[in-house]
């Protein structure tokens, strides 16, 4: 499975219980559109850490990085680029 695919997937699974209907896009705000709070941002931290091998640091949590799918693809790209 692709990157995309599976934050898609992780999102869809952990945030939204199954129903694909409020995730309309990739550019679409996690945040804005209250597919995640706070807390959500920690769990899906906890998840790229875990599952996608990286280490984020506290600088980068920021909507830039995480706010969105295409955000967080480029996200963990630049990461595994600079590993």
């Amino acid at each position: 499975m692709e990157l995309r695919e599976q934050i898609r997937s992780y999102i869809i699974e952990n945030f939204l219980f199954g129903d694909t209907t409020p995730l309309t896009g990739d550019e679409l705000s996690l945040l804005d559109n209250g597919i995640i709070d706070s807390v959500g941002v920690l769990e899906l931290v906890a998840y790229l850490e875990s599952d996608h091998a990286l280490t984020i640091e506290d600088d980068e949590l920021v909507p830039e990085n995480l706010d969105s799918v295409d955000n967080l693809v480029k996200f963990v790209a630049r990461k595994h680029s600079v590993v």
